[in-house]
């Protein structure tokens, strides 16, 4: 039996769509969205009936009956942390999307396909937002409480990408340490060990390497000065961390290959500048071999900018010694939703329930046992874990210690 599935991609000046028989595309189009189509709209979550609408047409146009599909699903979107999954659309999805923590277009993608999937008679799912948040508990943390680190990133492609290599090596995702390095107008590097993303950069808006439209990690101190100097409003700040920054404050453009052009023109400042940006980028994958102690077996880019064999051969030259680097040029988000549902609907997966509340991970109440924790269970567990291979790391530092040569108290008088 073979299965029809409509995929939807909301992007800030498209909408993508896809329709697959199982994994084969049998129908996909790109919805383009001008400057002045969007200016009407405040926000975000004001576009869903007027793309809703651009969707069904195009579907009807192309003679797609909606009766015929088995299942719909969107890009997820800024929900709260969740684990990597498929996760069908119910009532607390909605609300979440809605009333999303940051407007962005990716929340429209599970609205739209359960306004579709309606129409349909069939069910409706979202696939690995970009909240997936499996760190490890102290990746989470920063200098200051009120400031945790978060976890948004490409989840739906890095977990593509990673499941593809395990593929074409004959092995289980599961059973690998990865990093995977997704590079496009904002960039994230992973930390996949053994199917879980234990570490990851920020690649929305915090910390993690400059791209080609926002800004990366930034100097603190100088950071705050400057939003505290006048010149900016809080809006305009904002707007150079995610759209205005990166490649675009340096350069004025975001395109790749127009500074590659004028670097072929004898362009010396636009060569700095994107040097710098592969610069952060590799830096970032060293920081994830850190949290895979070492252990990796590939380190896997992907990404629209992977396209520019200079830019990956560049961060290759500073990666190269911490695993072999295989290049996943461009990214398929809607063959990437499809395969999600797809592997829910002939049973080799299972779809996962959106419920109303996150897990309490608030690291100031993990003693507060009348508050259930996930991050309470992890680290309890933890301590109980002092094994050969911890005693034996310790071991090699007191060898470490003894082997030291420090002078002798009578030599350093």
């Amino acid at each position: 039996m073979s299965y029809r599935i409509l995929a939807i991609n909301p992007g800030s000046t498209s909408t993508k769509i896809a329709v697959y028989e199982d994994d084969n595309p049998v129908f996909s189009t790109s919805l383009q969205h001008s400057i002045e189509e969007l200016a009407p709209f405040q926000k975000a979550s004001d576009q869903l009936d007027w793309r809703l609408n651009l969707v069904l047409k195009a579907l009807a146009d192309n003679n797609i009956d909606l009766h015929s599909l088995d299942a719909c699903v969107g890009r997820g979107g800024l929900i709260h942390p969740v684990e990597s999954g498929t996760y069908e659309v119910n009532s607390f999805l909605i609300r979440d999307l809605v009333n999303a923590q940051r407007q962005h277009a990716s929340n429209l993608g599970g609205l739209i396909a359960h306004e579709i999937a309606e129409r349909a008679g069939v069910k409706a799912y979202i696939a690995d937002p970009v909240t997936v948040d499996e760190l490890m508990p102290y990746a989470r943390i920063s200098g200051m409480p009120e400031l945790p680190r978060l976890s948004i990133l490409h989840a739906l492609n890095q977990k593509a990408i990673a499941r593809r290599y395990a593929k074409e090596i004959d092995m289980k995702y599961e059973d690998l340490n990865l990093i995977v390095c997704h590079m496009g107008g904002g960039t994230s590097v992973g930390a996949h060990r053994k199917g879980r993303i234990i570490d990851t950069t920020n690649g929305f808006n915090g910390v993690g390497p400059f791209t080609p439209e926002r800004a990366g990690t930034l100097p603190p101190g100088q950071l705050i000065d400057l939003c505290y100097s006048g010149k900016y409003t809080h809006e305009e700040m904002q707007r150079f961390m995610v759209g205005n920054g990166g490649l675009v404050a340096h350069l004025g453009t975001s395109s790749v290959p127009e500074i590659l052009d004028r670097i072929d023109h004898g362009d010396l400042h636009s060569m700095l500048i994107l040097r710098a940006m592969c610069y952060t980028t590799a830096k970032a994958i060293g920081e994830m071999a850190v949290a895979l102690k070492g252990h990796v077996d590939a380190i896997l880019i992907t990404g629209g900018v992977a396209h520019s064999k200079r830019l990956t051969d560049f961060i290759a030259e500073h990666v190269d010694y911490i695993a072999p680097i295989y290049v996943y040029p461009g990214e398929n988000e809607l063959e990437s939703l499809a395969l999600n549902v797809l592997a829910v609907l002939t049973g080799e997966r299972e779809a996962r329930e959106y419920t109303s509340e996150p897990d309490n991970n608030d690291p100031a109440q993990i003693n507060d046992t009348q508050k259930p924790s996930k991050l309470r269970d992890i680290l309890s567990e933890s301590l109980k874990a002092t094994n050969f291979a911890t005693k034996r790391h310790l071991t090699a530092i007191r060898r470490y210690w003894r082997n030291l040569r420090l002078p002798r108290r009578s030599d350093r008088d």
